[in-house]
């Protein structure tokens, strides 16, 4: 059965196995001896952290497979749980060789308690079309993507910024950072035309963002391990403050002060999450731009935090065609309880707050005295509720 495929197919189905075992069906047949030369997948090493695979069972192997010649890669995937020293100028080398295959969608998985460092040389293909790096270390070069004119997607995971301060690219148009580790003395700034962004639990400064008008979805999650700091918003009695979008600073009207709110505001989907005690969304509102295309909003409890709920009624106050707005409140992980709907009052509406906003959801794991103050807080800007319902 399988004798009747052209080669072309069979090498596309070859291209889903771990590469040692693609090699093996050399042995099959007399028509098997070269077809594994022709994949157009690549695949070695391991594709979960708890599987083994160090990076030096593989060098022999993959020195040879390198020069294999054949077809271009439709993608190349190496995931390793160890290394040496001696092994990161060979997976460099190997990374880069990939590229030049003209691979389109390339991943690097390092499932490792140490950083593998990758060249401080800049990226060049006319085919790279998605990039997924975990467990490295990157430089300012490498995360310039000028000469990637078809990359699309970026997903940057446990990976570290040494010297970077800017990921630039003209084409980028997906881009997730989860658990990076950032400078704590300088922001890392982002110039792409973007139209979903993710960046969660970064540690260090949060990135600064330029405004996307092509943004459609973001998610951005502040926590813990957040660097950014600004003495006068936690102290309001300190009279100067170095930070640099404070109101203490050079940048007393707002200008060039803003983190992320202003990069976001073209956004139509947004997530926004932080731990109670940081200050990025918190300084952003004082300069808060209008969200004119925001359509979804979800929100955690930090935006109903102090008991005046000044930043929560100020975000709504800036998104004129909200329809839908999300609140999920005191929830220790990602489950909830307790779901509430209600919607705006339109025959009451405040002039301030969007006449399109006709979806109200509230989600909790307890009607605690928390939970109670926000309920009785929305009512006050015409937010009704009806119906409880037990989450499953």
């Amino acid at each position: 059965m399988m004798d009747a495929l052209p080669d072309g197919v069979l090498g596309h189905i070859l291209g889903f196995l771990l590469a040692p075992e693609a090699v093996r069906t050399c042995v099959l047949a007399r028509r098997w001896c070269q077809l594994w030369r022709f994949t157009t997948g690549l695949r070695v090493g391991c594709r979960h952290e708890d599987e083994r695979a160090p990076v030096k069972e593989h060098r022999e192997f993959l020195d040879h497979l390198l020069l294999r010649g054949g077809s271009a890669l439709d993608f190349c995937e190496f995931g390793f749980t160890e290394f040496q020293d001696d092994d990161e100028p060979r997976v460099n080398l190997w990374f880069r060789h990939t590229i030049m295959c003209r691979v389109r969608v390339l991943k690097l998985h390092i499932f490792s308690m140490c950083y593998l460092e990758l060249d401080d040389l800049p990226l060049v293909s006319q085919h790279l079309t998605r990039l997924d790096l975990h467990g490295v270390v990157l430089h300012s070069s490498f995360l310039n993507f000028s000469s990637c004119p078809a990359l699309e997607h970026l997903e940057l995971v446990e990976c570290g910024f040494l010297t970077a301060n800017k990921i630039s690219s003209k084409s980028l148009k997906h881009l997730s950072l989860t658990n990076c580790f950032l400078d704590v003395f300088s922001h890392v700034y982002i110039y792409t035309p973007l139209v979903s962004l993710r960046l969660d639990d970064l540690q260090g400064m949060t990135p600064i963002l330029d405004i996307v008008p092509s943004l459609v979805k973001t998610f951005v999650r502040i926590t813990e391990e957040c660097e950014d700091v600004c003495a006068k918003l936690l102290h309001p009695e300190i009279l100067d403050c170095v930070c640099q979008w404070c109101v203490s600073s050079k940048n007393i009207d707002g200008s060039g002060s803003s983190v992320l709110l202003r990069g976001l505001s073209q956004a139509k989907s947004l997530v926004l999450i932080s731990e109670l005690d940081k200050v990025v969304f918190k300084s952003d509102l004082r300069w808060c731009p209008v969200f004119n295309n925001l359509k979804a909003l979800f929100l955690n409890d930090y935006w109903c935090t102090p008991d005046d709920f000044n930043a929560l009624v100020c975000i709504l106050e800036h998104s004129p065609v909200l329809e839908k707005l999300t609140l999920e409140l005191f929830c220790e992980g990602p489950k909830y309880k307790i779901e509430m709907k209600g919607s705006f009052n339109l025959r009451e509406r405040s002039a301030k707050i969007s006449e399109h906003l006709s979806i109200v959801e509230v989600k909790c794991q307890d009607v605690d005295e928390r939970v109670l103050k926000v309920l009785k807080f929305l009512p006050t800007i015409n937010i009704c509720f009806g119906v409880l319902i037990e989450a499953l």
